[in-house]
C-alpha cells in the first residue's frame, strides 16, 4: 500500500484465506490500487493475522499468525508469477514472514527478469546464502542488524551486511532515521521531528516508499531519504495504515 499511495504500479503475491477477513484484505488491497489477481484464496486456511499493542510512546509489540501465509511456498510463488512480465526498471520487494523457498523462488525471478532485489529481512533469521549472492539490498532495523550479525553498533552491522552481499545495506534507526552503507562511505539520513502516535508499520511502509523510489528512478540515496519521510509520518496516526503517505502529501 506505500507503494501503491505513492503512485507506482504494483502487484501483490501472496494467500488469504476464505471468509470475511479474506474478503476484507483483498477489498483493502484493491481499494488502494494494489493488483491482487496474483494473490490466492485458500478456502481451508485462515487469513493471516497480527495482535498489536502499542504503550504510551507509540511503540509496539506484534503476534502473528500466519494463517495462508505459512502456505506460500516456491511452488505457489512460481506458479503465481507464471506468464507475469515486470515492467523494466521494476523492484521486487519480500519480507521473512514467508519461508526460504518461497523467498527464494521470487528473488530468482526477479533476478532473471532484471529487477532489483529488496529485502526487509523481518522477523530476523538466517539469510539463504543463495538471497545473498543475487545481492539484495537489505533493509534491517537495528534489533535485526544485530542479531543477523551479533554486532550491536548498527553501523558495524551493515558493513558485515554489506560485505555478504556485495550491495548497498539500510538499517532503519526509528526516530533517529536511518543509516546508508554503501560504496562510497556511510550516510545517517536523519528523521525530520514528529509527534508519535503509533509506530505500527513504519518499517513496512520505509520498505514500500523505498521500493517506489527506485522503481520511480530514484538514486537509491534519494529513495532512502523519501523513505525515511515516509515513515516519519506514517507514525503520526493509529493504525499501520492511517498515516501513510501519498504522493502529494509526502513530506
Amino acid at each position: 500500500m506505500a507503494a501503491a499511495r505513492l503512485g507506482e504500479d504494483v502487484t501483490f503475491v501472496g494467500a488469504v484465506g476464505a471468509g470475511d477477513f479474506g474478503d476484507a484484505a483483498l477489498a483493502d488491497l484493491a481499494a488502494e490500487d494494489v493488483g491482487v489477481s496474483r494473490c490466492s484464496r485458500l478456502e481451508d486456511a485462515a487469513t493471516g493475522a497480527a495482535l498489536i499493542v502499542v504503550d504510551e510512546r507509540g511503540e509496539n509489540q506484534i503476534t502473528v499468525a500466519p494463517g495462508a501465509n505459512a502456505r506460500v511456498d516456491g511452488a505457489f510463488v512460481e506458479a503465481a508469477l507464471a506468464g507475469f512480465e515486470p515492467p523494466a526498471g521494476g523492484v521486487f520487494l519480500v519480507n521473512f514472514e514467508i519461508g526460504d523457498e518461497a523467498l527464494l523462488a521470487g528473488a530468482r525471478f526477479a533476478a532473471a527478469h532484471g529487477m532489483r532485489v529488496v529485502v526487509n529481512p523481518a522477523p530476523a533469521r538466517e539469510i539463504p546464502a543463495e538471497l545473498l549472492s543475487l545481492a539484495p539490498i537489505l533493509l534491517p532495523n537495528e534489533h535485526e542488524a544485530h542479531a543477523l550479525t551479533t554486532e550491536r553498533e548498527p553501523a558495524v552491522a551493515a558493513r558485515v551486511l554489506a560485505e555478504w552481499t556485495g550491495a548497498p545495506v539500510i538499517v532503519t534507526l526509528g526516530a533517529d532515521g536511518a543509516l546508508l552503507v554503501h560504496a562510497d562511505g556511510v550516510a545517517h539520513l536523519p528523521a525530520p521531528a514528529v509527534e508519535v502516535v503509533d509506530t505500527t508499520g513504519a518499517g513496512d511502509c520505509f520498505a514500500g516508499a523505498l521500493a517506489a523510489g527506485l522503481a520511480a528512478g530514484q538514486e537509491l540515496l534519494e529513495a532512502a531519504r523519501d523513505a525515511v519521510h515516509a515513515a516519519s509520518q506514517s507514525v503520526t496516526a493509529a493504525g499501520a495504515r492511517a498515516g501513510m503517505p501519498y504522493r502529494h502529501n509526502l513530506g
